[in-house]
């Protein structure tokens, strides 16, 4: 193992963790979702594609919540998934375009796998531009709400290069 920390940890260090690995120029596609339990069949789900990381640069993450997200309601801000305990990232990254088929399908395989395991919507931040149709069920019961807010503050959708909400 090249690195081991369980601990308390600075959000600028978390983000520059993997800078080493995570060149520019890595070509890039990401599912995530998030569960409520890891269930002996989840873990069976990760356990079974997890070896066939394609590349180097590939991951996948596993990040527990818990602590003072899930005392907040789940309509009190954009993220309703406050009954979520895990969040799952399926990172795929790798340097060489000509491989964009094979990773790609890896990542999609490895993600429906683990779906019938999780819930239904993931953290926008980690899903790939084909994720547009789970917009609303990353937001759960507050997508509606947030509509209202982009129509109001940007109805020519001029932030639209992400998981959109189209005003």
């Amino acid at each position: 193992m090249a690195a081991e920390h369980v601990g308390p940890m600075p959000y600028p260090v978390m983000n520059s963790l993997f800078d080493a690995i995570l060149p520019p120029g890595l070509q890039h596609y990401w599912k995530a979702a998030f569960a409520a339990e890891l269930t002996d069949e989840a873990v069976a789900a990760h356990v079974a594609h997890a070896p066939g990381l394609p590349a180097v640069n590939t991951a996948v993450h596993i990040y527990p919540i818990d602590g003072a997200c899930h005392r907040v309601a789940p309509d009190a801000t954009a993220f309703a998934y406050r009954d979520a305990s895990f969040a799952a990232v399926i990172a795929g990254m790798w340097p060489d375009a000509a491989a964009n088929d094979a990773n790609i399908a890896w990542v999609r395989g490895y993600y429906e796998a683990i779906a019938p395991h999780s819930q239904e919507g993931g953290y926008v931040n980690f899903m790939a531009g084909d994720d547009q149709g789970r917009v609303r069920a990353n937001y759960r019961g507050n997508h509606d709400r947030l509509v209202e807010v982009k129509r109001a503050w940007d109805p020519g959708n001029l932030f639209h290069l992400n998981q959109n909400i189209r005003p």
